[in-house]
């Protein structure tokens, strides 16, 4: 079952001066598998990532089975996943995920991102630019996305 109407026509994909996303697929298994490899424990420290089962150690043959299946799903609609590039070259430092709401409501999505722990400067910005392109973009009335903590503020 699609979580966007049958009509909906799927937005440019979003970037920013900093990065920028594309609809993850088997053609970003080496650099995907390499990206989150690398940074399991700080993927599980990020909002949103406590209760998930991912990231858990896999081949690379399997990663690339899993990038086949979400260019699948992102295909049909069920759900979608975004790989997160640098902005002038294809290396992956993230992903953003777009999954039906449990249980399931209209207008429902939870979204939830990661960035590597070298890009960890990136977590709030992909969070804040993402949050902006779905009240834009995207036909959901109800986003379900763990907001990232304050940054502290300068004294002035």
């Amino acid at each position: 079952m699609s979580i966007v109407p049958a009509d909906f026509v799927l937005p440019a994909p979003l970037e920013t001066a900093r990065f920028r996303l594309a609809l993850l697929g088997p053609e970003h298994n080496e650099s995907d598998y390499a990206a989150w490899t690398g940074s399991m424990e700080f993927i599980r420290s990020l909002p949103g990532w406590a209760a998930s089962s991912w990231p858990e150690p896999m081949t690379i043959e399997a990663n690339l089975r899993d990038c086949v299946s979400h260019a699948e799903r992102s295909g049909s609609g069920v759900d979608f996943a975004y790989t997160v590039l640098l902005p002038d070259r294809d290396e992956v430092i993230g992903c953003v995920y777009f999954k039906p709401a449990r249980p399931a409501r209209s207008g429902a999505v939870v979204v939830l991102s990661w960035v590597t722990a070298e890009h960890s400067d990136l977590d709030e910005p992909l969070y804040e630019a993402v949050t902006r392109w779905l009240a834009e973009d995207w036909p959901w009335s109800e986003v379900e996305y763990a907001p990232r903590p304050a940054r502290p503020t300068d004294p002035a």
